[in-house]
């Protein structure tokens, strides 16, 4: 069974962080944020706002733009790190309050790749005919995970969330799909409330945002350049046949010196880290909604999507794009 992806939406906090935020907690400039990472700004949640929150809206902004049907949906998966409750699940949360009588709910938790992992999911069960309509989202909160006194960490990150729908289709527009893990690198990157050792190596349990920067960007550099060679070579293309790469936005520089490595122009890479940080889960969505609301990604352009994350662990996958561009 083939499948599409015709419509997408998006939803951020309405709080907007500015560098300049974080002047009041640690030694920082926007100057320094902004040659470290390109970030710009990035958009924070309330006390009373939480991670399913932004899913609903997501989801509700996707139908508002694309005259979408969400009752028929038959499958919800949710992309997070950040849920509201270990149980119940965020998607079930999401189909009770959409009022999707039908569909079956699953939370998925692999950080910054979540949301390719999602379409992933998703395309498989179209593939085997079990479904027909599958709702993913990716969506992250880590403005209530940062330890505001920790500087390499607190000055990254953003809340927001993006949705797509993954429908059964006579033509086919999702193709082949990379993914991959090392574990051996779970230290370098946790969020974690309780004292269980990772992979034996003790951490510290404060169910707030750890990471080894310098570890954690040099595997990320590595993983993308190599993960983007192999998502064009395993679907017959060279790199400069895609029009658009839309990789994980954790950092821009990062994503400058990828690029530069690939001789791909930056051009062709759609982020959203400078405008709403590392949002985890909801970059790749985000980036994509960007690309269409300013006109670049047209309906037809070829598309590579790559997220990298915690775990560590990586997915990618070529798209057609069938999205109409926003108006």
């Amino acid at each position: 069974m083939n499948a599409t992806i015709n419509s997408i939406g998006i939803y951020h906090p309405e709080k907007e962080i500015r560098n300049s935020f974080f002047e009041k907690y640690i030694q920082t400039s926007d100057q320094w944020i902004r040659e470290r990472t390109g970030i710009e700004k990035r958009y924070f949640a309330t006390d009373d706002e939480y991670t399913s929150d932004m899913c609903v809206k997501a989801a509700q902004n996707l139908s508002l733009n694309y005259n979408k049907d969400l009752a028929d949906i038959d499958f919800i998966i949710v992309a997070t790190t950040t849920p509201d409750q270990l149980i119940p699940s965020v998607a079930s949360q999401v189909q009770s309050r959409l009022k999707i009588k039908n569909a079956g709910t699953i939370d998925i938790a692999s950080a910054c790749a979540g949301f390719v992992n999602g379409i992933i999911l998703a395309k498989g069960l179209i593939a085997a005919n079990t479904h027909k309509k599958v709702l993913v989202i990716g969506a992250d909160m880590l403005s209530k995970k940062i330890d505001m006194e920790d500087r390499t960490t607190c000055v990254l990150f953003g809340d927001g969330a993006g949705a797509v729908l993954v429908e059964a289709s006579e033509d086919n527009h999702l193709f082949e799909t990379i993914t991959g893990t090392n574990g051996d690198y779970g230290k370098d990157l946790y969020l974690s409330n309780q004292n269980a050792p990772i992979n034996g190596i003790e951490i510290i349990a404060n169910d707030k945002f750890h990471q080894n920067g310098r570890i954690v960007y040099k595997w990320a550099v590595q993983t993308l350049t190599g993960g983007l060679k192999e998502l064009s070579e395993k679907n017959n293309l060279t790199l400069d046949q895609t029009d658009y790469y839309i990789p994980h936005s954790a950092n821009f520089r990062m994503l400058e010196a990828v690029f530069k490595e690939l001789n791909v122009p930056i051009e062709k890479c759609l982020d959203s880290v400078r405008k709403y940080g590392n949002t985890s889960a909801g970059s790749v969505p985000l980036a994509w909604f960007e690309g269409l609301r300013e006109g670049k990604v047209k309906k037809g352009d070829k598309l590579s999507l790559i997220g990298f994350g915690g775990g560590f662990t990586y997915a990618g996958i070529y798209i057609e794009n069938n999205i109409e561009p926003l108006k």
